[in-house]
């Protein structure tokens, strides 16, 4: 049953075929049709610009120069979690990485986060196949 204002039934798209990938909008191809060959003379003032003095001119110079930084892959050896009595290992590892600047503390952070969920997932199935047990005791 459809809802009101749903003309379409949940997970099933108005248009299965969709916008190709990598499409572009058209505002985006019509911006770059009217700046083709402008874009070096562009450029050029921009960091004439930048190279003046211009604060603006300088943010977006350096922005283009200097992309923001992306989470990086990052090796260290973490010791196999299998039971929660493993967890001081793997966090001693970690400030072991991070002591000795293999790993940053947000990266470590980062990291923590997901030992945190990977021992919430060991508990939940530990607790999970006690119950199944103590269950099977009561018939």
């Amino acid at each position: 049953m459809r809802g009101e204002g749903k003309p379409f039934t949940e997970g099933q798209s108005g248009n299965p075929a969709g916008r190709p990938r990598g499409s572009r909008n058209r505002s985006t191809l019509a911006l770059e049709a009217i700046f083709e060959g402008e874009a070096e003379a562009l450029s050029r003032r921009a960091i004439e610009m930048a190279l003046g003095g211009d604060g603006p001119a300088m943010k977006l110079c350096l922005d283009r120069l200097l992309s923001p930084r992306r989470d990086r892959s990052i090796t260290f050896d973490l010791p196999v979690i299998d039971t929660a009595e493993d967890l001081p290992k793997a966090t001693e590892a970690l400030l072991r990485a991070v002591s000795s600047g293999e790993v940053t503390p947000s990266e470590a952070a980062d990291i923590g986060k997901a030992v945190s969920a990977h021992i919430e997932a060991i508990t939940a199935a530990d607790l999970h196949r006690r119950l199944a047990a103590l269950e099977g005791q009561g018939t």
